[in-house]
């Protein structure tokens, strides 16, 4: 009879506990990747064979009023595309989120406000999406880490209406330099707009960093497109004679011809001296199921008076 009264106990301590749930996610790529002069190793060769599994795990609960508690880590493995070889799969950081109504806040290994924007990465081609019309971008903002710890920083995300705003702050980005992000998005049937703003602040009397992107998309039946403008550089007196210090632009499209083929492009580039110059075409062929043929092919420059090299990559993804 005792036990059966503990039992009834625990069964009445817990009936209003929502459970947890557990989700797995993910996708795996792998293929050949070609890099013009890749290394100055000549055991090294131009092309080798790359791949990628990511693993997410998601742990889920809800309370009785509707709060949302998630927490994530990631399992991922990855070539080296410095010596040709596959790397072992290892555990991230940490990320912890709170959901309620239009509300988000994330905490550990989070992403910021530049890396939470679609617009700002437009269409990046490519199996390993290697070109990107933010190449010309120099400042190091605030991302989520797939492989490491991350930085132990917070994100807020904040939805109403045909708007969201966000914002990020990191403590301790490097050496005691703060870091911090804001961004707004407006989006209407098939038009949006993006304005991010990041600064990270300067440490022993060094200048700080900062960057403003202005980005824009559009979708008009099987085409779209975004395009992106802005400035990095020091601050507080943005003096942009630096090397890398300037005005960063450039442009992304996606046209599906059929029902199963998209082809993709992307030029980014930049008016300092040190930017890198990409620019590329590439395809999408969807074969069902979760699994597509990826791949592209195109240029990139570092710096005015660089060479630059081709760059190429071809391969098979599949989500699960």
């Amino acid at each position: 009879m005792k036990h059966v009264l503990f039992a009834t106990a625990a069964l009445f301590a817990t009936a209003n506990v929502a459970v947890a749930d557990v989700k797995f996610s993910g996708f795996a790529r792998f293929g050949i990747g070609y890099q013009e002069d890749r290394s100055a190793d000549d055991n090294i060769d131009d092309t080798i064979l790359i791949s990628r599994f990511r693993l997410n795990i998601d742990g889920d609960a809800e309370t009785d009023n509707g709060i949302k508690f998630s927490a994530r880590v990631r399992l991922q493995a990855d070539e080296d595309s410095d010596t040709g070889e596959a790397e072992q799969a290892g555990l991230n950081g940490a990320r912890f989120s709170v959901i309620y109504g239009g509300l988000r806040v994330d905490a550990g290994n989070v992403a910021g406000s530049f890396d939470n924007s679609d617009l700002y990465f437009g269409t990046e081609p490519g199996l390993e999406e290697f070109l990107g019309q933010y190449s010309g971008v120099d400042y190091d903002f605030l991302e989520y880490d797939s492989t490491g710890a991350g930085s132990n920083a917070v994100f807020f995300q904040y939805d109403v209406g045909d708007f969201a705003f966000s914002a990020s702050y990191d403590a301790d980005a490097e050496e005691g330099a703060d870091r911090w992000d804001i961004g707004v998005i407006y989006s209407i049937d098939n038009i949006s707009a993006t304005v991010l703003y990041g600064k990270t602040d300067g440490v022993n009397g060094e200048s700080g960093q900062d960057l403003v992107v202005l980005a824009l998309g559009a979708e008009f039946g099987d085409f779209g497109g975004t395009v992106l403008v802005g400035r990095d550089g020091d601050t507080p007196d943005n003096d942009f004679g630096e090397e890398t210090d300037g005005t960063t632009y450039g442009l992304s499209l996606a046209y599906n011809i059929g029902v199963a083929t998209t082809l993709t492009a992307a030029y980014g580039d930049g008016s300092a001296e040190g930017d890198t110059q990409q620019y590329g075409i590439g395809f999408i062929h969807d074969l069902g199921g979760g699994a597509s043929l990826q791949g592209a092919v195109g240029r990139e420059k570092v710096g005015r008076e660089g060479d630059g090299q081709v760059l190429a990559d071809f391969g098979v993804r599949f989500n699960f």
